[in-house]
This record gives C-alpha cells, structure tokens and sequence, in this order.
C-alpha cells in the first residue's frame, strides 16, 4: 500500500485515519458491553431479546462482544427489546454511573413518602393539579383494563376511553395498519401525540394505554405527571387465558414457549409498571369483583373527585 505524507512530512495515510478508526473501536465496545449489562440487569436470556428485537442471537452475541457493526435501526430495535433509550446505550457517558440514573434507582427504591416529596421538588406545579380527575389503567394484555375501565367508568360517571382507539380514530387507520406502516419506532410517535391529545381535551377521563407504552420513558412519565396511573396486574395463566378466551390464539400459534416469554416480559417491566400510584390485582376475581375494587381505590385515593 502507498503511503501519502501530509505537507510536513510526517503524517502518512493509515496514521490520518487511525484516531477514527479508534473512535469507532471504542463506540463498538462501548455499545456491546452496555447491551449485555442492561440485559443482565433485567435478567433477559439473549434469546428473548433476538425474539423481540428481530436481532439474530449470533448477531447479538458479535454485539455484546464488541465485534457487531450494527446499524442505527438494528440498534434502536435492541434498545426497545430491551426497554433502554438508545441514546444510553451509544452515549459517552457511562449511564450506571450517571446522576440521573442513580436518581431514577434511589426513587424506585424509594418509600411512597420520599417519592412524593422528590416529586413536588421537581415538578413545578403540584402534581394533584396535573393529574386533575384523570386516570390511566396501565399493564399487560391480559389484565382486564379494557372491561374494568369501562366498568368503572359507568359507576362513577366519566367517560372511558382506549389509547388505541383514539389513535385509529385520529388516524383513520387501525392500530395493526399503522403498525406495517409506520414501525415500531413511528407507533410510538402516534402514541405519544394521542396521550397529549386526551390530556388537552379530557380533565377527567379513565383512558387504557397499550401495556408497552412504558418502554417508552418520556410517554410514559407524560402519563405519570398527568394521570393518577393505576397498575392492573394478573397472575402469567390469567393473563393468558383472558386473551385467549377474547378469541385471540396469537401468543399460543406455533410457540410453545409464549407462557415461558410472557413471564420473561412480565418481569422485565414489573420495575417499570411499579412507578404506577397504586396497584390492583385482578387473579381469581370476576370482572364485576374487580370492577369494583378499582372503583373503590379510585374513591379511596380521590384520584378522582
């Protein structure tokens, strides 16, 4: 290979280029190691992370040994599997060693009482006035928000609305077009426009939300600072059998591990769905039973007046 010096006589052609070259050395790296720590951390198995993200295993494994020249949409697939903004998984800063991330595990360990107080340091205005009569039912398939918002909505006289609905409404498409059409990444564009919508037409309401919506951390602390947010949760089998009994055989078709990867998801967002401001348990009760709780905690909490 010729050699091209600079105007000094020093710099040949391969010294030009090798910073660069480290740069993206160190970013490969840097990536790799931070996708193994976050799944680690969520105790994911790198196989449900290739199911999720579409990312094969081998790829992964290149990935997680710094070895994977992966482009921005592989990325950004990963980091969804993974419930992770991208940007923590390419910036500079190391994001477990970052303020903000230590914040964000001292408040999810945090008592209810500590976590009120931060809360009214950081918010400017009260949150009881942001929320105002709105609640939000959040958690997976499966656990009856649908049924018991609509329920709930009747006893106590407000309206009930589905996220998804409103999308399809604003869109004139269903969610599954959208989807196809737009990805992942563009669904949750509409989902994000569709929560501030409802927030700046609806000063009580009780609105469910798709159960990935908190992957995604900025809609989902919208939907915290906005909403009295309610974690509707169910045992694995429950959550299975009630979408299966609504006639949907999706999680069961050709996968015999669905139960095994529906308690992987489950635990991977049980942190996330815990920011909630309270919690119902919807196993071994009917939906009237149910119902009937949510009003009550509803009632009990004032969330709405």
């Amino acid at each position: 290979m010729s050699e091209i010096t600079t105007f000094d006589g020093k710099a040949t052609v391969p010294e030009l280029f090798r910073e660069p070259e480290l740069v993206v050395e160190a970013l490969l790296a840097r990536v790799g190691d931070r996708v193994r720590r976050a799944r680690e951390l969520k105790s994911l198995p790198r196989r449900v992370i290739a199911e999720t993200s579409g990312v094969s295993m081998r790829y992964l494994a290149q990935l997680e040994a710094g070895e994977g020249n992966i482009s921005i949409g592989l990325l950004q697939r990963v980091a969804l599997a993974l419930d992770m903004p991208l940007d923590w998984l390419v910036g500079e800063e190391d994001p477990w060693s970052s303020e903000a991330l230590r914040f964000a595990e001292a408040y999810r360990s945090a008592t209810a009482e500590r976590r009120r107080a931060a809360a009214a340091a950081l918010t400017p205005a009260p949150p009881e006035s942001l929320r105002a009569n709105r609640v939000c039912l959040v958690g997976l398939r499966g656990a009856g928000k649908s049924t018991l918002g609509a329920l709930a909505g009747q006893a106590l006289g407000v309206p009930f609305l589905e996220l998804n609905r409103e999308i399809e409404d604003h869109s004139g498409m269903p969610v599954t077009e959208l989807m196809a059409l737009y990805g992942q990444e563009g669904y949750r564009t509409l989902e994000a426009q569709a929560v501030d919508r409802v927030i700046a037409t609806h000063g009580t309401i009780i609105l469910a939300v798709a159960g990935g919506i908190v992957a995604d951390p900025a809609t989902y602390n919208t939907v915290l600072a906005h909403f009295h947010t309610i974690w509707v949760k169910a045992s694995p089998d429950e959550h299975m059998g009630r979408v299966q009994a609504q006639g949907d055989m999706r999680p069961m078709a050709g996968n015999p591990e669905a139960m095994e990867q529906l308690r992987t998801i489950l635990k991977s967002r049980e942190t996330l769905y815990r920011r909630a401001h309270a919690a119902l348990d919807t196993s071994g009760s009917s939906a009237q039973e149910s119902a009937a709780d949510l009003v009550a905690l509803i009632r009990d909490q004032g969330f709405i007046a």
